[in-house]
């Protein structure tokens, strides 16, 4: 009874510790657990892949982001981390925040984001391969194009640089944070990761979820596109 009596004190004291690290996000917490489960049922974050966040505070910058491991599509208030700008979290004793969190400190820094997402599509992934080796790709003349924050017309050439899968995680982040600021072509609106999937951001979270979704259709248009043109076997990027 004691050793039962003992956890059960343990386990408030970390949700409260938790939860006080959370105070005041529950529009933040909730909004983003409707994005994860969006994305889930769209294909586009499924099991444990993907992370998102949101800037709860500018200065100093700290982000609210989702925390490791978890089913995207089945989010609970707790699974999310408050983080600074360093990407520690505040709260030393609650979960542990996404691995590839400073990849979220780095681009709400650089482009002053209110919000990034990373999402793990099929056709992201499989374009992400397919031009690694150019360093991207262009995705031009589609309507669709207008979606993205700042565009006003489908005749622009939209670059979608790749960057690769090192799994150094700050040493990614700073090589991103270099091509953010690039004198000559900065990266703009979002990024993919070779065999890994999308980066983008808005200055909230409703833009950067229309921006995945404005990405996410272009991607698949690019690789059918691709399929029916017979610039690869249709039969490669048959997932339906």
């Amino acid at each position: 009874m004691r050793q039962g009596a003992r956890r059960l004190s343990n386990l408030r004291s970390t949700m409260s510790v938790s939860s006080a690290s959370l105070t005041g996000l529950n529009h933040h917490i909730q909004s983003m657990r409707d994005v994860g489960a969006l994305f889930f049922n769209r294909g586009w974050s499924v099991g444990t892949s993907s992370n998102y966040s949101v800037v709860v505070q500018q200065d100093p910058l700290q982000l609210l982001i989702t925390a490791s491991g978890k089913d995207k599509g089945h989010l609970a208030t707790d699974d999310f981390v408050r983080v600074d700008g360093a990407g520690r979290p505040v709260d030393p004793e609650g979960p542990q925040s996404s691995a590839e969190t400073m990849l979220h400190v780095v681009l709400a820094r650089n482009t002053h984001a209110g919000s990034v997402l990373h999402t793990h599509s099929v056709w992201g992934t499989l374009l992400s391969d397919l031009y690694h080796a150019d360093g991207g790709f262009h995705i031009e003349g589609y309507e669709m194009l207008k979606g993205l924050s700042g565009i006003t017309t489908h005749q622009v050439n939209q670059w979608v640089e790749i960057f690769d899968n090192s799994q150094d995680i700050p040493a990614l982040a700073e090589q991103v944070g270099r091509r953010l600021t690039d004198d000559v072509r900065p990266v703009r609106h979002g990024f993919l990761i070779r065999k890994h999937g999308l980066y983008t951001w808005g200055k909230d979270l409703d833009e950067a979820r229309r921006h995945v979704e404005i990405f996410e259709f272009l991607f698949e248009v690019v690789a059918r596109r691709l399929a029916l043109t017979g610039a690869i076997p249709a039969g490669a990027l048959d997932y339906s």
